[in-house]
């Protein structure tokens, strides 16, 4: 049984977004689950965990100092490599190095029950919705290209889409029927909750975008939802993965709240890698204003085009 453990700060409100924390006031479900990555990058700079060894030292040594092993999960990166190198040549593990225990979440009652109340606000601050923004502007196929299907997965009542960006076929997948209908980009939606049904209800090679706003840390059978993606992806299109350090702590998977930024860029990287059918998967630091506003990262990747 999960239990709360080393409390430091007043816990948020049940149902508000607020920084990830780390296990040491959250859950004790799973300890230092990264550890079991034990990833390589080829080259002259060797790196383990998916962090540069001084920035995980220099967390460690703060967790000892404070009688924990554990650290914020909202710590930035600040010491070894850039978050766009994080990924680069990577040597993956042969298996899949998670166990079922690191997907558990300190709320484990139903998401149809904690979705259920319509929450019609915005989850990143208002720089990083623009670096996200600005960053689909430069990526994403121009409006209302003929053929051009997207997928918003975890979709809600605003996708930060370019203001008025259109295609002919826009699918919002979420939790909430009424944050789906308020949606302006959607021309669909299906309501639906990954973490019981990972199956897409979609035929194969549907989509040539698809895209998940900080809500990557809330499933619970990633590699089913990654192959899935795979499979509706168009040969050659991409996915697009974007996170920053705020969430529903409660429903995070407990991975996630008891690591730091660098090791959810290799988390993510590691469900693309191991769910097969992808291109390598490479990462990018969109953070509008570093420690001053709510960071946001990329991860994304492109469906083979033999897949």
């Amino acid at each position: 049984m999960a239990t709360v453990v080393g409390l430091r700060f007043p816990l948020p409100v049940l149902g508000s977004v607020s920084v990830c924390y780390s296990s040491t006031f959250a859950t004790t479900l799973s300890r230092a689950p990264i550890k079991k990555l034990n990833l390589k990058v080829k080259g002259p700079r060797r790196m383990v965990l998916g962090l540069g060894v001084s920035f995980f030292s220099q967390f460690m040594t703060m967790a000892g100092s404070m009688g924990s092993r554990s650290f914020f999960a909202s710590a930035r990166i600040t010491g070894g490599p850039s978050v766009d190198e994080i990924l680069k040549n990577v040597e993956w593990p042969e298996q899949f190095p998670f166990k079922e225990e690191d997907f558990l979440r300190f709320d484990e009652t139903s998401d149809s029950l904690f979705y259920e109340a319509p929450r019609f606000v915005t989850h990143i601050d208002d720089p990083a919705i623009a670096a996200l923004t600005k960053y689909y502007s430069k990526v994403f196929p121009p409006s209302n290209t003929p053929g051009v299907s997207i997928l918003d997965m975890c979709s809600s009542w605003v996708s930060h889409f370019p203001s008025g960006y259109k295609q002919e076929r826009v699918v919002g997948l979420g939790m909430n029927e009424e944050e789906l209908k308020r949606n302006p980009v959607l021309t669909e939606y299906v309501v639906q909750d990954l973490n019981v049904n990972p199956k897409l209800p979609f035929e194969d090679n549907s989509f040539d975008i698809i895209t998940n706003v900080v809500s990557v840390d809330y499933l619970t059978k990633p590699l089913d939802v990654f192959k899935e993606m795979g499979r509706v992806l168009k040969p050659g299109r991409l996915a697009i993965m974007s996170f920053s350090n705020r969430c529903f702590w409660t429903k995070a998977i407990s991975i996630w709240t008891s690591t730091g930024d660098a090791d959810h860029v290799m988390i993510v990287g590691s469900y693309f890698h191991y769910a097969g059918g992808f291109e390598p998967p490479q990462a990018v630091d969109i953070s509008p204003n570093p420690g001053r506003s709510d960071p946001m990262y990329i991860v994304y990747s492109r469906k083979l085009s033999t897949a």
